[in-house]
């Protein structure tokens, strides 16, 4: 298992959503990154050195500092689409190789590189939403995205450190329950019946907590 490259966002316009610039469009990059802690969303900063988000009421944050998704997962969507996706093009900052994004635990730890490297805590996935859409110009599509529940993780920064392409992910720690990312996007989409089973995973973000304890009062 390790990373296959680290992508880091450059600013263009976004004609899809009101806040003018999106950070959706990331490229590789050479050499080691610093990933820290970005602190709560709200200021558009994320885990990686050189990199933000613009729509910072919904990205960002502790709870969004690093975007996983794996080059397994973007070559089947290749093959779904007909066409050509390069690594970062999902907006992801890490893309991985045999690591399990979608069937990671919520809290599980990853330990990406050696010494100096860094480890990152699953949780939560990605929602699709129209700026994801209109970057990949594939209109109409956003149903068939979320029916095959392969959303990639959001990762916390558990310790700082810098990462680079190529660098192994040793999973350092797996909880105790079975919330994966993949349940928890079924939950929050398509399937709010799942949601009080995700209250199992006391390393999900608060808001999605809520949700799950809303769920299970009204039932």
């Amino acid at each position: 298992m390790d990373v296959r490259s680290v992508n880091v966002g450059r600013p263009r316009p976004n004609p899809w959503k009101g806040t003018g610039v999106t950070g959706i469009d990331k490229r590789p990059v050479t050499g080691p990154v610093a990933v820290t802690a970005p602190g709560p969303k709200g200021t558009g900063a994320v885990g990686l050195a050189g990199d933000r988000v613009y729509d910072v009421e919904h990205h960002g944050g502790t709870d969004q500092a690093v975007y996983a998704y794996a080059r397994e997962d973007l070559d089947g969507w290749e093959r779904e689409l007909g066409r050509e996706l390069r690594d970062g093009m999902f907006g992801e900052n890490l893309t991985t190789l045999g690591v399990d994004v979608n069937g990671a635990l919520i809290g599980e730890r990853w330990r990406v590189g050696g010494p100096g490297g860094a480890v990152l805590e699953v949780s939560c996935p990605r929602v699709p939403c129209g700026t994801f859409q209109g970057w990949l110009n594939e209109g109409g599509r956003l149903r068939t995205f979320t029916r095959a529940a392969l959303p990639g993780a959001y990762l916390r920064v558990a310790e700082p450190g810098r990462i680079r392409a190529g660098d192994p992910v040793e999973i350092a720690h797996r909880p105790d329950h079975e919330v994966t990312v993949a349940l928890v996007f079924r939950a929050v989409t398509l399937e709010p019946g799942l949601l009080p089973s995700l209250l199992a995973a006391d390393a999900l973000p608060e808001e999605i907590r809520t949700a799950a304890r809303s769920r299970t009062r009204s039932h």
